[in-house]
């Protein structure tokens, strides 16, 4: 069906939004209709580096902050070229999180202090409403082609405007050159 580049499409989001969940819907439903689609997952955990988040994340291991950010964009590099590769092959790629996660949820990690220490069952949700907070003023940014679907609907109701919203931006790139994620 597609005979130009494939389009990259980044879902991204707070914990438990249900991106997973939609990107694996729609990968489906782009193969169901003759299109070439892969899912890709950030962070990777396949990699050298994406096995170091994986054990940081899994609290094995303990790193300073700002080395743990390095590595989120690391692993994000280190995968590009394939990236590339794909859209240049046609391959529509449907992401699970990619760099505007990396500055979000960065931002968002609240410095530790003794009163943050003090209230630690109510980090967890201060936390994600940070990050809710980073995402809305990213998506300010007049720079990145943004979409907004209110994901607290049901899923086959989000799914349905993801498939459109999809649709339109693959035929739309189909044949632009394959440019720069921000600027």
């Amino acid at each position: 069906m597609s005979c130009g580049r494939g389009a990259l499409i980044v879902l991204e989001g707070v914990d438990k939004a249900g991106k997973t969940t939609q990107c694996r819907k729609l990968v489906h439903a782009l193969q169901q209709n003759g299109r070439a689609a892969e899912m890709m997952r950030f962070p990777d955990r396949t990699t050298h580096i994406g096995q170091l988040i994986g054990s940081y994340l899994e609290k094995k291991n303990n790193l300073e902050d700002h080395t743990v950010h390095l590595l989120f964009s690391a692993n994000r590099w280190e995968l590009v070229p394939l990236m590339k590769k794909k859209l240049e092959q046609g391959i529509t790629l449907v992401v699970d999180r990619y760099a505007f996660s990396g500055v979000a949820f960065t931002s968002a990690k609240p410095q530790p202090n003794a009163e943050s220490l003090e209230q630690s069952d109510t980090r967890p949700v201060l936390f994600s409403v940070n990050v809710q907070q980073r995402f809305e003023q990213l998506m300010k940014d007049p720079s990145v082609n943004w979409k907004v679907i209110d994901a607290a609907r049901s899923i086959e109701a989000v799914h349905s405007d993801i498939k459109v919203l999809c649709e339109n931006i693959i035929n739309t790139s189909e044949n632009l050159p394959i440019g720069e994620l921000w600027k």
